[in-house]
């Protein structure tokens, strides 16, 4: 347990249930995950202080790895320390891990998951209308009023939009142009950001028998994809899509597809798709022993790198987390992540409602506007109803536009 965590107002005990919810109805991506977290643990339990929200969150952006799974990791820490972490951490991430393993089981047991295409339809376009609606509160949570805030905000989004990706160095030049800004660069500061350092991991197995080759594989290529891939969500899917398809042959287009598609229509942190690869890759031929081997090792090699990139530098973030010079860097990277959020929800909304030849998707835009509507209206409706409701519609509409 850390130094600050002396009186926290809930249990470890508290806390981990609300990981294993959210990992289990928390639908939307990394950014609607990040935005309930907020609301959540900052707004209506108060378990977490804004400041130590912005930290995490700062944090997530700045370290490789799935940023809502990070962000969980960080605030299990915050009161709770490196066993804090790894329980959070766990418990976020364990639901959904064990639904792709039963996906994955039925995806090799029943040849295939065409139906996943028809409730994609509707889940796709109903997941960018709640991810839409974070990200504005969001933005309208971390800005306030400062012009320089909202400018670093536009020039992430638009830059976002553009590359359609996240770029580590914009967030960490947001940082320093807020922090020289606030204290001039000739102020003598006994603290700096720039002591924060990434150290690269990796597993490295040995193996003699074609599974456990197999095996050593996966975990060395998930690994680099948890330790050198930088950006949430989808950001990992070109990384994974060069090496599950183009390299090791794994998967074909259309099993790769498919394994985006598990991803997007279950709860929890969507790279979690890789366990659902893993079962694939190796159960394919072994059936479920060898296929849950093979989940397990792709998801630990994922999820412990950017474990290991969370806890280690956030003793850094917790001891010096409010000197000004850090409240700074932290404000322009905030800014910052918060504009490729927003950048990226329209990336994602521009894939989903648009087909290649940019021709709108008219049932889809339909539910996205319906879902935007139902949500703003019924403000406490749960959005695992909104989105079962968009399967169910998928699944009845799909027939008719393909």
């Amino acid at each position: 347990m850390t130094d600050s965590s002396a009186n926290p107002c809930y249990h470890l005990s508290e806390l981990t249930k609300y990981a294993l919810r959210l990992g289990t109805f928390g639908f939307g991506g990394p950014v609607a995950l990040v935005g309930y977290m907020h609301r959540d643990l900052v707004e209506d339990r108060k378990w977490i202080s804004e400041t130590e929200y912005k930290e995490g969150l700062t944090l997530a952006q700045l370290m490789p790895g799935p940023l809502a799974a990070q962000l969980a990791i960080y605030l299990g820490y915050v009161h709770y320390g490196v066993l804090g972490a790894a329980v959070i951490g766990s418990a976020f991430v364990l639901p959904s891990f064990l639904m792709v393993l039963a996906l994955g089981w039925a995806y090799l047991r029943f040849g295939g998951i065409g139906w996943m295409q028809a409730v994609f339809y509707g889940v796709g376009a109903s997941v960018i209308g709640i991810i839409s609606i974070s990200a504005y509160k969001l933005t309208q949570k971390t800005l306030g009023k400062q012009k320089i805030l909202w400018a670093i905000y536009l020039v992430s989004a638009v830059t976002t939009l553009i590359t359609e990706n996240e770029n580590i160095l914009l967030f960490i030049g947001a940082g320093f142009l807020v922090l020289s800004t606030r204290i001039p660069w000739w102020r003598k500061t006994k603290s700096t950001v720039a002591s924060i350092s990434i150290q690269p991991f990796m597993l490295i197995a040995s193996a003699k028998a074609p599974l456990s080759e197999l095996l050593t594989q996966i975990a060395i290529f998930f690994a680099k994809a948890g330790a050198f891939v930088f950006g949430s969500g989808l950001a990992i899917v070109p990384f994974l899509y060069g090496g599950v398809v183009k390299e090791y042959a794994w998967l074909n287009d259309q099993e790769f597809l498919d394994a985006v598609a598990v991803a997007m229509i279950t709860p929890g942190p969507v790279v979690i798709t890789v366990g659902f690869i893993g079962y694939i890759v190796t159960g394919r031929d072994g059936g479920f022993g060898p296929g849950f081997l093979g989940a397990s090792v792709a998801a630990l090699a994922t999820f412990l790198p950017c474990y290991l990139f969370t806890i280690l530098p956030a003793p850094y973030f917790k001891k010096y987390g409010k000197r000004p010079s850090l409240v700074a860097f932290v404000d322009g990277v905030t800014a910052a992540a918060v504009g490729a959020i927003a950048g990226s929800c329209v990336v994602l909304g521009r894939r989903t409602i648009f087909t290649i030849d940019w021709i709108p998707e008219w049932p889809k835009i339909g539910l996205l506007l319906v879902t935007i509507t139902v949500l703003l209206r019924f403000k406490k409706l749960p959005e695992p109803i909104v989105v079962l409701a968009a399967a169910i519609l998928g699944l009845v509409i799909y027939p008719s536009v393909r």
